[in-house]
């Protein structure tokens, strides 16, 4: 196949070359996001056999979030410079070199970087899978592929924590890195036999400054976050870390805003809409998504519930997510996108708030129908933000609209996994202070964070007033943080509601089949 092969290419040959490119590109897909999700429920399960302290579990979570969410734009600009297939494999290869790092850890530091080094790789995979579609399909068959593409992330949502729970059930928490082995192995092969590399000839140097400044105040900002409680919040170290973030993000707007060929695009939200999905979706993230991780410490860690059976209970909302753009898809064309996103969080908000209340004689069904109403709120929030964030920009500026809204995505699981940590972890330690008069509980709500009521049994040698203060203090905090991501999803719903309007959407006709860039090579 030569260079000039891609679009060109006629007969069954073709045809199946774009398509075992297509399995390729949803298989990458499925690994880095069932990644964000099958972890969840193995949280328990590494806690006690790597000893993880809470602040620990929410790095297990957020070294993978926050690599991730920090390089997407990074990649995509790499993917211009060097050909989307070769950062696409490279992703790939690395990402399948840190799961099997990450299964082979045997304490939560190495965990914890082998999870960066998974996002480095999975940014890698997240940044190129789109263009790579555009790349292989034109016409109907565009279609066609992005939406097996859609699908692919919809069913990585349901299915992780399933997967994640019968994974860590049968085999141990190390299984849920090491599947990632052979199919890693097989999509590099049929990568490298199937894929074109396309590179864009107008691509320049990549922005350092950018992702520097970004990165930087990302990560000062998520360290703030999740060592704030143990550090104290007046510490020089926090107020260092909290600041230094403020410093860097102003600076990285004043890189940008100079920039001829920026990473990230300030002047795509002069426009309402595009700076009202953005908040949406940055809220829906940090609000409902972050939330899962402590449902899950919830279902297993005072519940008592399996891995597996954790994931069970999380189907109601989980499936949903991947079930409701399919019968809900034929309303994209008759309402407005920013009444679809705005039902779609409101909901989800609503489902937040339906599952505040929990006491000590709850269990597990009465967080059922808040499930089912943010599983049905997810379902219709996750298309409207792909629909209005590549639809009220140019089409030339399509893919730096998509890894912009993947970063706020992203972006947002990381912050509200430390945020409401934070919350949840000072919530924890005044209600014990209160229960037991403890002078300094802060161990013993260390214990429980991370554990739940079988972790105080043991801190505490079993005694009973101590077991029975630690469930009701972890019950007090997980329904404050419910209260609370409530209140972040539903500010994502007025910035919908207000924000997206009719009018901001590009209306210029499209081509059917925009020109692809000259290949580089169809083989490396």
């Amino acid at each position: 196949m030569g260079e000039s092969s891609i679009g060109t290419e006629a007969g069954g040959g073709g045809l199946a070359r774009r398509w075992w490119a297509l399995i390729a590109i949803c298989c990458g897909t499925f690994m880095l996001l069932v990644d964000v999700t099958i972890v969840q429920v193995a949280l328990p399960s590494i806690q006690r056999e790597l000893h993880a302290s809470f602040t620990n579990l929410q790095w297990v979570i957020d070294a993978y979030a926050l690599s991730l969410s920090a390089l997407i734009l990074t990649c995509g600009t790499l993917a211009d410079l060097l050909g989307r297939k070769r950062v696409f494999i490279a992703g790939l290869g690395l990402f399948t070199l840190a799961s099997l790092l990450c299964g082979l850890s045997g304490s939560s530091t190495l965990l914890i970087a082998a999870r960066g080094l998974q996002g480095f790789g999975g940014a890698a995979m997240f940044a190129t899978s789109l263009a790579l579609i555009a790349q292989e399909f034109q016409g109907p068959e565009r279609g066609t592929a992005i939406a097996a593409w859609g699908a692919t992330v919809g069913g990585a949502v349901a299915v992780g924590p399933l997967v994640g729970g019968a994974l860590t059930d049968a085999f141990g928490w190390q299984w849920i890195f090491f599947v990632n082995i052979p199919i890693g192995v097989a999509t590099i092969a049929i990568s490298l036999a199937r894929m074109v590399n396309v590179r864009d000839p107008g691509a320049e140097r990549l922005d350092w400054a950018g992702l520097i400044t970004f990165s930087g105040a990302l990560f000062l900002l998520i360290f703030g976050l999740l060592r704030g409680t143990d550090e104290g919040w007046g510490s020089a170290l926090i107020v260092s870390a909290l600041g230094g973030s403020v410093v860097l993000l102003a600076a990285f707007l004043v890189v940008e805003s100079r920039q001829e060929r920026p990473m990230f695009d300030l002047s795509l939200f002069s426009n309402r809409a595009f700076c009202g999905v953005s908040l949406a979706t940055f809220a829906i993230g940090a609000g409902m998504f972050a939330m899962f991780v402590y449902l899950t410490l919830y279902l297993q860690n005072v519940l008592g519930y399996s891995p597996l059976q954790g994931g069970l209970c999380l189907l109601p909302a989980t499936v949903l997510t991947f079930i409701v753009p399919l019968i809900t898809r034929r309303l994209s064309g008759r309402v407005a996108p920013g009444i679809l996103l705005g039902v779609g969080l409101g909901l989800t908000a609503l489902g937040l708030a339906l599952m505040h209340g929990l006491s000590t004689s709850s269990r597990w069904t009465a967080l059922l129908a808040g499930l089912l109403l943010s599983g049905m709120g997810i379902g219709l929030a996750n298309p409207a933000i792909a629909n209005i964030a590549l639809g009220v920009v140019p089409p030339e500026r399509s893919g730096m609209a998509s890894g912009i809204s993947n970063t706020f995505r992203i972006g947002g699981l990381a912050t509200g996994v430390a945020a409401l940590g934070a919350v949840f972890q000072h919530r924890l330690t005044v209600s014990l202070k209160g229960s037991l008069g403890a002078a300094d509980p802060a161990v013993l709500a260390k214990a429980v964070a991370s554990g739940g009521t079988r972790a105080a049994a043991g801190v505490a040698h079993g005694q009973k007033a101590v077991v029975s203060a630690s469930l009701h203090a972890f019950l007090s905090g997980l329904n404050e943080i419910l209260l609370i991501g409530a209140a972040v999803v539903a500010v994502g719903a007025l910035a919908a509601f207000t924000l997206v309007r009719a009018r901001d959407f590009y209306r210029r006709a499209l081509p059917e089949s925009p020109p692809a860039p000259a290949p580089e090579t169809a083989r490396v």
